[in-house]
This record gives C-alpha cells, structure tokens and sequence, in this order.
C-alpha cells in the first residue's frame, strides 16, 4: 500500500493520518500546502475536496482522515 497524504499546516487530521501510517507501518508520502504545493494543485486535481488532508492510496483518491481509516479498515482488516 502506497499513501500520499497533501495537508496543511496546523492541520489536526493531517498529522493523525501521518501518525496512523506510521503507527501501522504504511509507506507514504507527505507534501504541505505553500511547501511543496499549492492552492491551485489542489483545485486542478481535487476539484470537488473542501478539506485537508488529501490522501491518495496506490493511485486512488480515497478523500480525507476519516475515509482513509475506513479504506485501511476494509483493505487491510487489520483493527
């Protein structure tokens, strides 16, 4: 399982997704908003979000903390 997690800075759920990856030994990747992206990026490639984090597992947008936890509750079945 690939992760790559576009967050903010402050951002409560960003870093609970982070945690949560390291937690159960996902590789991924972690790029901040004015950082390594910006707004525009966002808006082109994640058109309908209105929240942070932006989480894509092995290619495929999956949406914020919540449905990740869900996606790797299903997936994996490990919890």
């Amino acid at each position: 399982m690939k992760v790559e997690i576009f967050g903010k800075p402050d951002c409560i759920h960003c870093e609970k997704a982070k945690f949560l990856c390291k937690q159960k030994g996902i590789d991924y990747t972690y790029q901040e908003l004015g950082k390594d992206f910006e707004m525009g990026f966002v808006l082109e490639r994640f058109p309908n979000a209105r929240t942070f984090p932006l989480i894509i597992v092995d290619n495929h947008y999956v949406g914020g903390y919540d449905d990740f936890v869900k996606y790797k509750n299903t997936v994996l079945k490990d919890d």
